[in-house]
């Protein structure tokens, strides 16, 4: 047993690389802080009003948080004069982002998979309209789909009001799942959503209320096309970005933003998430003498095996597995621990019995 345990701590002990945290400080410029984490050297990806609306100053600003006991940001918009930089009319931005002008550690590649994390309070009389209010976004950029979000926040004006999951491969949103916007309102909340990007992708969100840890809002599915065709790269926007097509429903609003993280996760932390897809896969037969097949296995859950004896000596099959079966003639009889991996993520452990 003991071995058996110290075995399991040596598997999932893989870590997450790559994390990027984005932190109000109270003291840094707000511009060139957001800049000195998302954007390469002499780049912005900041989108703001300011050019229309140069007397209110700085659209994004830092205030500290008697809730979080810690600085934050403040991302501003008013009904009017904002716009949309000063390029389109009918709506307004006010959004940070990653980009072609940001590090490699900061956007999406085909087969990647990155957690995003972040905190938000929208005021406790927040309006909306019928119309788009997105408060986070995933877009591609690259590829003809480009101009449209595969993943939004969307909060809109409905009976009741409520948050939008909203979701499309292509050009037809769709709406995964909503939930009473008055969860929302006037609260902190804390974000997870993690994305596996591809063809045959996962996807799954979660908000927490920040106070209690109380669930909000879920949403989780392991089969998803997470990558719109011809992108180069995906990434993703906060702030507020809203039509004004229905500008009588809505009022000035300040949206608070903290404790942003982007992680590509390659180790343990992805186990979880991986799991669910590796869950039906079986031995067969179990026992076995002379070979092994493994049910329900395919390249969306692993992609690379390994076999531990019971004293967890790992033990050489590289030239004995063919199309899901392995060969385990002229093995030793005993428990053996069969591991799947989908790239660096253990995504099953498996007994294996040899008779």
């Amino acid at each position: 047993m003991r071995n058996y345990i110290l075995f399991c701590l040596f598997l999932i002990s893989q870590t997450a690389l790559n994390q990027v945290v984005l932190n109000a400080d109270g003291k840094t410029n707000t511009y060139d802080l957001i800049n000195s984490v998302l954007a390469s050297a002499n780049r912005n990806v900041i989108e703001v009003p300011d050019c229309n609306h140069s007397s209110f100053g700085k659209h994004i600003t830092q205030i500290f948080d008697a809730e979080l006991n810690k600085y934050v940001f403040q991302f501003h918009i008013h009904v009017t004069p904002d716009n949309d930089r000063c390029q389109k009319f009918d709506r307004q931005r006010n959004e940070i982002k990653t980009y072609s002008g940001s590090p490699e550690n900061v956007i999406a590649r085909y087969n990647e998979t990155v957690e995003y994390k972040w905190k938000f309070r929208i005021s406790d009389d927040f309006k909306t309209s019928s119309s788009f209010t997105h408060i986070h976004q995933i877009k591609s950029v690259g590829g003809p789909y480009a101009s449209i979000p595969m993943i939004s926040l969307t909060l809109r004006k409905s009976s009741p009001d409520r948050l939008e999951l909203r979701y499309t491969s292509t050009t037809n949103q769709s709406t995964l799942k909503t939930a009473n916007l008055n969860l929302f309102r006037g609260t902190w909340v804390e974000v997870k959503e993690v994305i596996e990007y591809g063809n045959n992708g996962s996807y799954q969100i979660e908000i927490k209320k920040n106070a209690t840890k109380e669930v909000l809002f879920s949403y989780k599915s392991n089969s998803i096309d997470t990558w719109q065709d011809g992108a180069e790269f995906a990434r993703p926007k906060w702030g507020i970005y809203r039509s004004l097509n229905n500008q009588q429903d809505l009022k000035d609003e300040i949206v608070k933003y903290s404790d942003f993280s982007i992680e590509e996760i390659t180790g343990s932390l992805s186990v979880d998430y991986l799991k669910a897809k590796a869950a039906n896969i079986l031995l067969f037969p179990n026992p076995a003498s002379k070979e092994v097949e493994f049910k329900n296995a395919n390249s969306g859950n692993y992609n690379s095996i390994e076999l531990y004896d019971f004293s967890g000596r790992k033990v050489n099959i590289k030239k004995r597995i063919q199309k899901n079966k392995l060969d385990i003639s002229g093995f030793s009889k005993g428990l053996y621990f069969m591991v799947f991996k989908k790239d660096t993520v253990t995504t099953k452990i498996l007994k294996c019995y040899i008779k």
